[in-house]
């Protein structure tokens, strides 16, 4: 199975990126499945103009990109908190694609502040279901993310391994049972 990661925030030293690294070493680790990570501040993608129905239909710069969307059988998204919501450079990006039917998706929020991108969460919630995605019902909220892991995706707060060990096999076991199901049906 092939996972990719969609770290959300476009900016150069994001702290939610360091979720990123560590999710893509956890799954590495623990999986065997083939995990990736697609940065948002390694892909300027445009305001949407149209959809990218397949991977030679979109701009040749982005090419490389959308066939990885294509091939992903999971999505992990992972964002900060903009204004209580998700990141608008990640919501771009999906905007980009025709809906994911049946793809299983992780949502994890963080923010150096207490409240971890709570709000992000309730309306990653709402999308996933519009792009016909189905969210695992295990979220990984983060505050103080700053301060949980370093800016090598390193754990600095092991009382925080529980939360990650959690949300990882949860999303994992959904993600499995509908690809399987997907492949054999």
């Amino acid at each position: 199975m092939k996972i990719e990661i969609i770290s959300g925030s476009p900016r150069i030293s994001s702290v939610t990126h360091r979720v990123s690294l560590y999710l893509k070493n956890w799954l590495s680790q623990n999986a065997e499945h083939e995990v990736d990570i697609i940065d948002m501040k390694d892909w300027p993608v445009p305001a949407i103009q149209s959809v990218w129905s397949a991977p030679e239909k979109a701009p040749v710069e982005f090419q490389p990109l959308v066939k990885r969307v294509f091939e992903a059988d999971a999505f992990i998204l992972v964002t900060p908190e903009y204004n209580g919501s998700y990141s608008p450079a990640m919501k771009n990006l999906l905007d980009h694609f025709p809906k994911q039917h049946h793809k299983p998706f992780g949502i994890v929020t963080a923010s150096p502040g207490a409240m971890g991108g709570i709000r992000a969460s309730q309306q990653l919630l709402q999308l996933v279901p519009a792009l016909f995605g189905i969210t695992s019902p295990y979220l990984l909220i983060i505050p103080a993310v700053d301060k949980k892991f370093s800016p090598d995706g390193d754990l600095l707060d092991e009382s925080f391994q529980g939360s990650v060990h959690n949300f990882a096999t949860e999303f994992l076991w959904l993600a499995e049972k509908l690809v399987i199901e997907k492949v054999t049906v």
